[in-house]
């Protein structure tokens, strides 16, 4: 993922989870929505996983949650993205992420987070 974001001129910071997500934490150039970034990452990281990865069946969700951060942020955010597998061990992704919304106050409906 880290190689399809440079290619589209994104700067991969981070790049880590688990077998049921993925976080990335990245730097968009100011032309560059974050709709088109997600579409060229999860085309392309797809692309892969059928070709390179040996996995045909591998598909991405249809949604993703995208939040932006400041530079003050990136260490930590860094951190808990290289951390995955031993914060999830505490709560799992889905738990973390609807905790993430409610925290923000945004509102969801649970059938269209979850595909």
């Amino acid at each position: 993922m880290g190689g399809i974001a440079r290619e589209h001129e994104m700067k991969a910071l981070a790049v880590g989870g688990l077998e049921d997500h993925a976080h990335l934490l990245l730097s968009l150039p100011s032309s560059l929505a974050v709709a088109t970034a997600m579409r060229e990452i999860k085309s392309g990281s797809s692309r892969w996983m059928h070709e390179d990865g040996e996995l045909p069946s591998f598909e991405w969700q249809e949604g993703y949650g995208a939040f932006s951060i400041g530079w003050s942020q990136v260490d930590t955010t860094i951190a808990y993205i290289v951390g995955q597998e031993e914060h999830h061990r505490k709560r799992d992704f889905q738990a973390e992420f609807v905790a993430i919304l409610k925290k923000h106050r945004i509102a969801y409906d649970p059938a269209y987070v979850w595909g």
